[in-house]
């Protein structure tokens, strides 16, 4: 590319910022264009978006992702020594402890786990009061995980740890108040976990060889030497702490269950049309809105040469929002993948690529089979209402959601499979909390 387009903004942090999930995309139209260079807190970087973007930047050892996050967002997301920081053969053999834990059983089990802790919290949502989906979604989300990496934990500590969890997650986005939150938190919540990977070494917490805990815990080298203490409590909490960022996932279901409407029988009845509006529910709604590496191996794209150690960020959330993919991509159909083609580099909300060999979450079956049991109990295991309130989703915070975590009301269990009860107008439930 001869003239490669260059936003003429002399720095365009404070913009992405403002623009958030939709940055990339807004300037991909703009100019017209699949790459295009900015600054970042004043250095150069070239951001790219789109299906043939998505296979460049995840050709195997092309990029390195160290640095490539700034200190905040790695420090409440992954941390320093953790498996996303790492690069070729010391990646893969960290890869592979996590995707060890990723076969059908285990992912059974967690959610099994997941559905008990849900049928065992539903009679505390009942009753006149609101709660939002997304707290009691995460609380539900974090004893499920502790206990299938092999830990029980009493009421006390659960709650510390899904108020600790739930931190680093909203605060990873934005620099500010959330941010320093999370972070303060995370002191907290690696304590712990230090704490416990050297009870599991010593012997004095026993947990079974093939449970999460366990493999991080003993998890070797290619020197055959364990991870630290402090890196294997980091790794440990890369298990917990993005499974109760699923509580977004499940917030943006229970959103789509009532604003788009799908076949809420349907659902029941029909794994492949459940699969269907699982995957809508990840192509459409925002999670990550980028991710970023440094070039490692020079290479030429589109006519531009891509040097070593240049700053490259993929647009994921424009990617899956791409409507030379996805037909009326701005629309949500419930329906869509029972007959559309998913292939590693056109629906990314959790990157793309190769699982083994690239960086893509090791998480993201169980993310997909955590959704389709959250929206099945959403719709048949429970009846409640739904308050008016804001449900806009403002694309300029990270992470987005709506302003109340999707609200919901006059919680039953039920046995039944209709729909949630119309809710009546009143007061929005800003002003009842």
């Amino acid at each position: 590319m001869a003239n490669l387009p260059k936003d003429p903004a002399l720095d365009s942090t404070l913009a992405i910022l403002k623009d958030g999930y939709s940055f990339i995309q807004k300037r991909r139209r703009r100019f017209n264009s699949d790459l295009f260079q900015i600054r970042l807190m004043l250095q150069p970087t070239i951001c790219i978006g789109g299906e043939e973007a998505a296979e460049v930047f995840y050709e195997p050892e092309r990029f390195t992702r160290k640095g490539a996050l700034p200190k905040p967002i790695l420090w409440s997301l992954q941390d320093e020594g953790s498996v996303a920081v790492l690069d070729a053969a010391e990646h893969h053999r960290r890869k592979q402890m996590f995707m060890s834990m990723m076969n059908p059983a285990s992912i059974a089990k967690l959610v099994d786990l997941f559905e008990s802790a849900w049928r065992e919290a539903l009679p505390h949502w009942c009753g006149d009061k609101s709660i939002a989906l997304l707290d009691v979604a995460n609380g539900v989300l974090c004893q499920a995980v502790c206990r299938w990496s092999g830990l029980v934990l009493n009421k006390e500590t659960l709650d510390s740890r899904t108020t600790e969890l739930a931190a680093m997650i909203d605060g990873a986005g934005t620099p500010g108040p959330r941010n320093w939150r999370g972070l303060w938190l995370r002191r907290r919540t690696e304590k712990w976990a230090r704490s416990v990977i050297a009870q599991v070494r010593r012997g004095d917490l026993e947990v079974a060889p093939d449970t999460p805990l366990s493999i991080i815990a003993f998890h070797e080298d290619d020197q055959g030497a364990r991870l630290s203490e402090t890196i294997a409590a980091v790794e440990w909490l890369n298990i917990l702490r993005p499974t109760v960022a699923i509580g977004r996932y499940i917030m943006f279901a229970g959103h789509a269950l009532h604003v788009h409407k799908p076949d809420r029988q349907r659902l029941l009845d029909d794994d492949n049309y459940l699969t269907s509006f699982v995957q809508e529910v990840r192509r459409y709604y925002p999670f990550f809105p980028f991710t970023g590496g440094f070039v490692r191996q020079p290479f030429e794209w589109r006519g531009h040469k891509f040097a070593k150690g240049d700053r490259v960020l993929l647009d994921l959330y424009g990617t899956n929002r791409e409507e030379t993919i996805w037909k009326n991509a701005e629309q949500f159909e419930a329906g869509r993948f029972l007959d559309a083609e998913i292939t590693p580099f056109n629906l990314i909300p959790q990157g793309g690529g190769a699982f083994d060999t690239n960086h893509r979450c090791a998480g993201e079956w169980i993310t997909i089979e955590l959704l389709k049991k959250a929206s099945r109990l959403l719709v048949g295991a429970m009846s409640y209402e739904v308050p008016e309130q804001d449900l806009s989703i403002d694309l300029s915070r990270m992470p987005a959601q709506p302003p109340e975590g999707f609200v919901i009301a006059q919680v039953r269990p039920s046995t039944q499979t209709s729909a949630p009860k119309a809710a009546t107008r009143r007061k929005p439930a800003t002003a009842e909390r």
